[in-house]
Formats: C-alpha cells, sequence, structure tokens
C-alpha cells in the first residue's frame, strides 16, 4: 500500500494542504484502493525559506513539493502502476 502523508504545518495549510487533503479523501477508484491518505505535522521543509514550493507532501519517502491534486495524483498513478 502506498502511504501519502499530506504536510499539515501552517504554511502547508495555508498555501493549500487543508483542500488538498480534503481532494485526496476522493480519489478515483484506480487509485483509492491502492492509497492511504494521512495527514501529518509538520515535515519542516519550509524552514530555509522554502516558503513558496509548500504545500509539501511525502509519498512513501519521495517528497513533493508545490503539491496540487494533479501532481499527487500523476505521482500515485505512477506508483500504483509499478505496484502490484
Amino acid at each position: 500500500m502506498i502511504h501519502l502523508q499530506i504536510c499539515q504545518g501552517t504554511t502547508c495549510y495555508i498555501m493549500g494542504a487543508a483542500q488538498l487533503a480534503s481532494a485526496c479523501l476522493q480519489l478515483p477508484a484506480d487509485v483509492r484502493d491502492k492509497v492511504r491518505v494521512t495527514g501529518c505535522r509538520c515535515l519542516g521543509l519550509c524552514r530555509d525559506g522554502a516558503f513558496g514550493d509548500a504545500p509539501y507532501v511525502k509519498i512513501d519517502d519521495e517528497i513533493l513539493a508545490r503539491a496540487t491534486l494533479e501532481s499527487v495524483l500523476a505521482a500515485l498513478r505512477a506508483r500504483t502502476e509499478e505496484t502490484p
């Protein structure tokens, strides 16, 4: 199972993580059964001033910056094709 973690730190939350989390709870059927979606505490990736790269998500061990529903879905679909 693929683990999608959506950063819920203040910067990510303000930059769209809340909307992203809501949208990811309604993933298409071809992806939904292979993914576990959770929120997580701040990933600490914007500490060095990388605020413009928020929101961040973590897909298994891979970090995705400037996450949008489209970019997350593309990354998840790529992983589901790799994962039987």
